[in-house]
């Protein structure tokens, strides 16, 4: 992909999501990545389903998504000889992702020590690279629990419900992209010729988005807790309810906003309940005007209640299913879809990238490689090794 980082290798070494998401996210602003896998079984994430029955046997969806935009390079980082290969490409190479239990690069001989101080080495764990709980294996569900969401997600009589997607693992590599690129800023563009060595963790990614809750716990002494669907401080606002079974999200917690929903509602006259006055009245008798609301929306169907939403210039969702997203027409005309050639499967719809730069064209990332597919041809023209070399590094299982 074309993009500002055009120019920079970053090396994949990671499994699973998060530091493969945060190279992802370099490659989808122009960086080439290279994804060091382990020969025989490659990412762990090609393994995980759900999976389309292909000419080559199962295909991960899950791996078609998160491998794509990179090439895919095997090498035994357990031995030396590839212990050896590896520093020689990162001597060719500007950053490294990888999110290993601590202490396993050392074990290895590729920890930062042992490797060029230009690059900038991205280190993403659960709990750190210090601390005293650095050695704990952990995987999103743990930064989701110690980093505090897990706790303030769900109903308030109910237990802690998980986010929908492992999102202390997407988060962390969002937070660790951006550091890199920072990093990288340093390196180049102040020119300090030094890169640096980031130590992101999935806790600490939650905890930084966290809003109030540690300050008001600090000087009020509060504890949050769930509030489900609804906020302590504003209403009306919550996932509505449809006759068609679907919901919508209606934010009108603000005077103006509340008085477009009530002009919506045909109920002007809400606006004049000394009840619903102000925004703290409302959230003092939100039971009672979320469920005026509620009996609005259950007699139409979703499109209709975001019809009548948007004419009256009230802040509407209707909360999306896949189906609805991948025909959707604003999704369409910008563009946030793609079909990405994926070399197995073929064209495979997926999610672009989350930003663009305005005026310059969206490339479309490659799929995700088989596994092993661009090793021969990194390693010949980056190093330099021969046929008769690379046969003999597969013959040993070195690649």
């Amino acid at each position: 992909m074309t993009g500002p980082l055009e120019g920079l290798r970053v090396l994949d070494i990671g499994t699973r999501i998060a530091a493969p998401f945060c190279a992802g996210l370099l490659g989808e602003q122009g960086a080439e990545v290279i994804k060091i896998e382990q020969p025989g079984r490659g990412d762990f994430m090609r393994e995980i389903g759900p999976f389309v029955p292909t000419d080559e046997g199962d295909l991960s969806l899950f791996w078609a998504v998160e491998g794509r935009g990179r090439q895919s390079v095997t090498l035994d980082l357990r031995r030396p000889e590839g212990q050896d290969l590896f520093r020689r490409l990162a001597a060719t190479s500007d950053v490294v992702c990888e999110n290993f239990r601590r202490g396993t690069l050392e074990r290895w001989n590729i920890a930062p020590g042992d490797l060029d101080d230009r690059l900038v080495i991205v280190r993403i764990s659960a709990f750190g690279q210090d601390g005293p709980y650095a050695d704990r294996p952990g995987l999103d569900r743990l930064g989701i629990g110690y980093g505090g969401l897990l706790h303030l997600t769900g109903e308030p009589d109910r237990p802690p419900v998980r986010p929908g997607v492992t999102s202390s693992d997407y988060l962390t590599g969002v937070f660790a992209a951006q550091a890199a690129t920072a990093a990288l800023y340093r390196r180049d563009a102040k020119g300090t010729g030094r890169g640096a060595v980031i130590d992101a963790c999935l806790y600490a990614s939650v905890l930084r988005i966290l809003e109030w809750t540690i300050a008001a716990y600090d000087r009020l002494g509060v504890v949050r807790e769930r509030e489900g669907n609804r906020l302590a401080t504003s209403a009306p606002l919550d996932n509505y309810p449809t006759a068609d079974g679907r919901y919508v999200c209606l934010v009108a917690g603000s005077d103006a906003n509340f008085a477009c929903l009530c002009r919506a509602m045909g109920r002007s006259d809400l606006t004049e309940d000394p009840k619903f006055l102000t925004l703290s009245d409302r959230a003092d008798h939100a039971d009672e005007i979320n469920g005026i609301v509620a009996a609005w929306t259950t007699k139409m169907t979703a499109a209709e209640v975001e019809r009548l939403a948007v004419e009256h210039d009230v802040p509407v969702a209707t909360a999306y299913t896949a189906a609805d997203i991948a025909t959707d027409p604003h999704m369409a005309a910008r563009g946030d879809l793609m079909s990405v050639v994926d070399p197995v499967a073929g064209a495979v719809l997926q999610q672009g990238p989350a930003v663009r730069y305005v005026g310059e064209e969206r490339s479309v990332p490659t799929g995700a490689p088989r596994l092993g597919e661009h090793t021969r041809e990194v390693l010949g023209e980056l190093l330099g090794i021969g046929d008769a070399e690379l046969d003999r590094l597969a013959a040993d299982r070195i690649i």
